[in-house]
């Protein structure tokens, strides 16, 4: 796998015509790249240092639409801008696209030039400084799911999306015969974000028609975040140019299971050896370890809004899917909210099963890393393993059933205030108002369908 790209290699590349174009992105609400596309020559002369963008891509759904209701920008303060200065540690190839290099931009205020703190990388490296300070490091890792269908992009938005049909027909989890039939996207997925410098682990079928796994290696909570974004670009674009279409909608029919974005993560001492684990301890788990873990499990229901961010999120939460339904943890079982993975060995981690599809992964992990936090310096108590089907237990608390709750959580959660900032949290409670205030106005197929000549 080829280190990260340097800026004088870049140099030398653009110099002899290898590379001419370099898309120069943020990270926006809604976990996608959005920037702009550089001559490279006009880069590597001086838009390595900055660019500018307007402050409205930290402030929109997802259509891009810009409503009201953000004290961070507004109509009324005119949309103005902000920075972009390219983190050239992130600087790429990108191997599915001709002639093209990819870098990832902080975002800064303009006057003053610093880190604009609702955006997801400013969050997620709030959070890693935290952990700094206690003298841990983190190793996170998500998995990637999402579906592949027959159609493109196009001819689906065409049809209103009325031809939805799976690229399989039946399910494929480890299945690889019916996996050798999808290579055609999925061995350029592997291979090209390889070729980007992204430790692709592997690829698998999933546990329904037409649905894909992505795993990338663990690694820094950065890394992992900016590792997810890419691939799940990189998967788009790739089933683009196929002419199938791939999405990540937590759950796209209510006949078929949801797909995830698992959380796996564990924390090192300065030393680089685990500090999750103990071989004197149960499970092999530390002391460090239960109170992070119990951390996540006091703040699961104020952190949900990170892990499922939309209406749709919430269809994903159902008994018998492998989506949890209450706050409990479990030794390796998938019925859990949170199980444990590596019993009894150095490599014993907490897997968050929470999170859909559709997360923003730096979001999600700073979530994480917060609640672990608080955890550590409470000196929290994990209380005793559940045994057996956790979609069966009635005495324990459970998961936000819609975006609603889930937004109510956010509003009054005094751990996340302190960890995030006031203003952040207002910020990402009124990304949920909006999400919600949209749907509530929209009339849908199922309400005309059921009754229009019934009611």
């Amino acid at each position: 796998m080829p280190a990260i790209l340097p800026f004088d290699t870049l140099k030398k590349q653009v110099a002899d015509g290898t590379v001419d174009t370099v898309l120069a992105c943020l990270i926006d609400m809604q976990g996608r790249l959005m920037g702009k596309r550089f001559h490279a020559r006009h880069f590597v002369d001086s838009a390595w240092e900055e660019t500018h963008c307007c402050n409205y891509l930290l402030a929109t759904d997802l259509e891009m639409a810009t409503p009201d209701g953000y004290v961070a920008t507004s109509w009324e303060g005119g949309y103005g801008d902000y920075v972009m200065r390219p983190d050239l540690d992130t600087l790429r190839p990108v191997p599915w696209l001709e002639g093209t290099v990819l870098v990832l931009c902080d975002v800064l205020d303009h006057h003053h030039h610093e880190p604009v703190p609702h955006s997801p990388r400013a969050m997620l490296r709030k959070q890693v400084d935290r952990l700094a300070a206690l003298g841990f490091t983190a190793n996170m890792a998500t998995e990637l799911e999402f579906f592949l269908f027959e159609q493109g992009f196009d001819a689906l938005r065409k049809s209103g999306y009325a031809a939805l049909e799976p690229i399989s027909g039946y399910n494929e989890d480890y299945h690889i015969l019916q996996t050798t039939k999808e290579e055609g996207v999925m061995r350029r997925v592997r291979n090209t974000l390889y070729d980007a410098g992204i430790p692709v682990e592997n690829t698998k079928g999933e546990a329904e028609a037409g649905q894909e796994e992505l795993n990338i290696r663990y690694g820094a909570p950065m890394d992992c975040a900016d590792f997810h974004t890419i691939a799940k670009h990189a998967v788009k674009e790739i089933a683009w140019q196929e002419g199938r279409a791939a999405s990540f909608l937590a759950k796209w029919h209510h006949d078929r299971v949801g797909s995830s974005s698992h959380v796996h993560q564990s924390l090192a001492k300065a030393d680089r050896s685990s500090a999750f684990y103990d071989p004197k301890g149960e499970y092999g788990m530390s002391a460090t370890m239960r109170s992070y873990c119990a951390g996540l499990l006091r703040h699961a229901a104020e952190s949900t809004y990170f892990f499922a961010p939309y209406i749709n999120s919430y269809k994903r939460f159902a008994k018998g899917t492998f989506a949890p339904t209450t706050i409990t943890w479990s030794v390796d079982n998938r019925t859990a909210a949170f199980r444990l993975c590596g019993e009894g060995t150095k490599a014993v981690r907490m897997e968050c099963r929470v999170g859909g599809s559709d997360l923003n992964p730096y979001l999600a992990l700073a979530a994480q890393l917060a609640a672990g936090i608080n955890g550590i310096e409470d000196g929290l108590e994990l209380p005793p393993p559940l045994s057996g089907d956790a979609y069966k237990v009635d005495e324990v608390a459970k998961i936000p059933t819609t975006l609603r709750d889930a937004a109510e959580a956010l509003r009054g959660s005094e751990m996340l205030r302190a960890a995030f900032g006031e203003g952040v949290v207002d910020h990402y409670v009124r990304a949920a108002e909006v999400e919600l205030e949209d749907f509530d106005r929209v009339v849908t197929d199922y309400e005309v369908k059921r009754g229009f000549e019934r009611a």
